[in-house]
This record gives C-alpha cells, structure tokens and sequence, in this order.
C-alpha cells in the first residue's frame, strides 16, 4: 500500500527527531501485539460502561509514547473523545502554585475525536450533542425544527441529561453551564458560548470573574479538577460518544519533584482515580500513565514511594522473567526482538524510498547486517531501545540517498559510524536523578 507524502514526511522526520508521529502509526506499528490487546480490551470495557487504569513502563526511547499514539488512535477510531497531557514541572496533578489545573488545562485542550484528532474539539463536542438531540427529536416526533412542540421537546431531552448529571459531585453547576450553553446555541449568542467554553477549559482566575460573567459561583480549581473529568466522561457518553480516555506522559516528573510532600500529594491523587476506577466511582472513563521503571519502582521517590500504591501495583510472587501479564495494572515492556527490528527497519526503509522517490538500494543483507550491528555490541542487549535504532537507521538511509556512490556494506563497517549513542544519555540522566536525590 502506497503511503502519502504527507504522512511519510510527517514519519520520518518525527522518528528522526526522536519523537513519536501522531500520524500514520499503521505504517509502522511492528510487535507489541499482546499489548495493544489487553489495552483494547480495556477500551470495549470502558465503552460498556467501566472504567480502567493502567501504567505503562519502560526505559527512555522503548517505545511507551508509541504504545499510547497507537491507542489513542484506536480509541477515537472507536468513537472515543481522548485527552492526552505531557506532565512537567508546570504541569502535574496536585500542586500548590496550580500545576494540577494547568494539567486539567492542557488535557480540555487536546480534546481530539475521530473527526478532530489534533486537539481543540470542545466546542465541536458541545455543538454535536445539541444537533444531535435535535434530531433524535425530529425523527421520534415527525416535527419541524421551526414548530413550538419540537422546541419543548428537545428541552425535556436536554433536561433529562442535566438530571442524571446533577446528581455527581459539582454536578449541577457542571449542568447549569451545559443549559447556557444551549440556550445560547439556540439564540445565535457566540459570545455566552464562549464564556462557557472558557469555563470548561478552567480559564477563569476567580469566583467574582465567574459570577459577572456567567452567574455562577464556582470555578474548576487545582483541588476539584479531576471530578470534572468524571463528569465530562459521563456527558460525553450521553452525547452519544464511547467514553473518555485520558493519557498522562512523562510520569518521571513527579518522581522528580524535590519535596517529599508535594510528591506524596500528587501520588495521592494517582490513587484517588486508581481507586475509583476500580471500585466503580468512574464510568467510562480510561486512565493510561507512561513511566520509566525507575519512576514507578524507586521506593524513596517513586510511585512505590506511596504504601497505599505499592500494594495494589507490584508484581505477585509468581512473577518470572519471560512471562508477562499484560493484564496486570502495571504493563512492563520488554525490548523488541530481532525479528521484530528486522520487519520495522525494513519498513522504514520502504517509506524513506517512497517519500524521495528512488528506488530502493538496501537488501535484506544490508538490513540483517545493521541489526546485527545494532545488537552486537556490550550490553545491547538490555539497554539499547528502538528509539536508538530508528535513528541510526534513518541516518544511515539519508546518508546513503545523499550519497550515491556511497557503498551501504562499507558504511555500515566504519568504525568511526558510532550506532545507539542515546543509551549513554539515558544513564548520564539516571546518574543525574541519583545525585540530585543525594
């Protein structure tokens, strides 16, 4: 199948600078297999009505932030609405200068469906559920959206909805803004739709600003974020959506936090909607959250840090090397195998060709040669990632189509062609966190 050029580009410049492509993960989506079903099972349950919590771990550059791509893309192919967030030292889920709402923030911002994947699907979200009541209305009733009984109609439905959502935690001020927002989708008022909107994305400073504003008395705050998120889950499936998902990456920020407290307050909160997805507080809604192992396990700093959660999450005694549970709370991943390398390269390769149009000059030796490269060297076998592979991969094809009369077999044989560099980073930052925690 012939990739486009817009997708290839957007593949291959994301993997070579290191990042992960939000675009055309089919393409090049090898292994992890085991994974990305136990991750779908997940999704079916949540589209049921449950709810789920996982932790994804692995190493700098193994392929966590790939894994969550790949099931963000399946969630909204399944009519999900998902919200992913990187945290930071600005963003993080309970904090005392804001950090938590500035991560509620960030997620309402990258509200992405199957029609808007890039973020920003809020206002879409709100508008469709109006349009789609009104014509649930019209196909029940027979009536035109001009006659009187139609209007009464679609305000008993719209009512029906704030009812069941009144009943949860800020429920009523959370359906009290959805009954604005209708009455000024009904009377053409963009300016009241976007003060609402501004309120779901938790953009008003205070009370006072709030009350002049829309005449309520509530704000979305650092404290109460994460109730709103269960509320969104359960209108969003009134609004004939699956469900919600939300994505966390780059978990290592909390593990880096200098003050014990406010660590603890952030892993706190973990267990707070860990909790509830399992005890049934939350439907429809889906927790994902990327690591690294030493984030999750570290017992001075990390989420293990926190009793409460390390009780639940670590691995029972008949945990062995080689057999994975990808049921557990916690999914480990293990490195791809050569094979697996092997078939990814491969794609690469034929992707790279496609996007600058020449035929294609490395065999199957050259790429059989290159993993064995790859993988010969002192310790690969346990530190390097796919991340490191990727990106000496790409460098080799662009050196190589740049190069013409460059031979791949004498390239790949330079000495001076130092392969996985990155791994020595990955351990010059786990040196760096144990001598800031000293």
């Amino acid at each position: 199948m012939k990739i486009p050029k817009r997708i290839a580009t957007v593949i291959i410049n994301s993997l070579k600078g290191g990042v992960v492509p939000r675009l055309g993960l089919p393409f090049i989506t090898v292994g992890r297999e085991a994974e990305i079903n136990a991750l779908l099972h997940d999704v079916d349950i949540i589209a049921d009505g449950g709810a789920s919590f996982r932790f994804i771990v692995g190493k700098y550059g193994s392929g966590k932030s790939f894994l969550l791509q790949t099931i963000r893309n399946y969630a909204m192919d399944r009519n999900f609405v998902v919200a992913d967030a990187d945290l930071s030292p600005e963003r993080r889920l309970q904090g005392t200068r804001g950090q938590g709402l500035a991560t509620y923030k960030e997620l309402i911002r990258n509200l992405s469906t199957k029609t808007k994947p890039e973020g920003g699907a809020l206002t879409l979200i709100l508008d469709r559920w109006i349009s789609g009541v009104q014509n649930e209305v019209a196909a029940a009733s027979g009536f035109g959206f001009d006659d009187s009984e139609f209007s009464r109609l679609v305000e008993k439905r719209i009512n029906e909805v704030m009812l069941s959502l009144s009943e949860m935690v800020h429920g009523f001020d959370f359906a009290r803004l959805l009954t604005i927002y209708y009455r000024s989708y009904l009377e053409g008022d963009d300016e009241s739709k976007a003060k609402v909107v501004k309120w779901f994305r938790g953009e008003y400073a205070n009370k006072t600003e709030a009350r002049n504003e829309l005449g309520v008395n509530i704000i979305i705050t650092d404290d109460d974020w994460y109730e709103y998120l269960k509320l969104f889950s359960t209108f969003l499936k009134k609004a004939s959506y699956s469900g919600l998902m939300i994505l966390i990456d780059e978990l290592v920020n909390i593990y880096k936090i200098p003050n014990a407290i406010t660590r603890q307050y952030n892993y706190e909160k973990i267990l707070t909607m860990y909790n509830d997805t399992l005890q049934g507080k939350a439907r429809h809604l889906g927790f994902i959250m990327c690591g690294t192992p030493q984030c999750l396990e570290d017992n001075r700093r990390g989420v293990f840090s926190y009793e409460a959660l390390k009780s639940r999450l670590e691995e029972g005694r008949f945990s062995l090397d080689g057999l994975k549970d990808v049921l557990a709370p916690v999914i480990k991943l293990s490195p791809l195998s050569y094979e697996e390398m092997l078939v990814l390269v491969e794609k690469l390769a034929d992707i790279h060709a496609s996007l600058f149009e020449y035929e294609r000059t490395l065999g199957q030796d050259d790429l059989i040669n290159f993993i064995k490269i790859e993988f010969s060297r002192l310790g690969a076998d346990t530190k390097i990632t796919p991340r490191e592979v990727i990106r000496d991969f790409i460098e080799v094809l662009n050196i190589v189509h740049q190069n013409p009369t460059t031979k791949v077999a004498e390239l790949l044989g330079l000495e001076s062609f130092n392969y996985a560099r990155p791994e020595l980073q990955t351990e010059a930052l786990e040196k760096e966190y144990e001598e800031f925690e000293l």
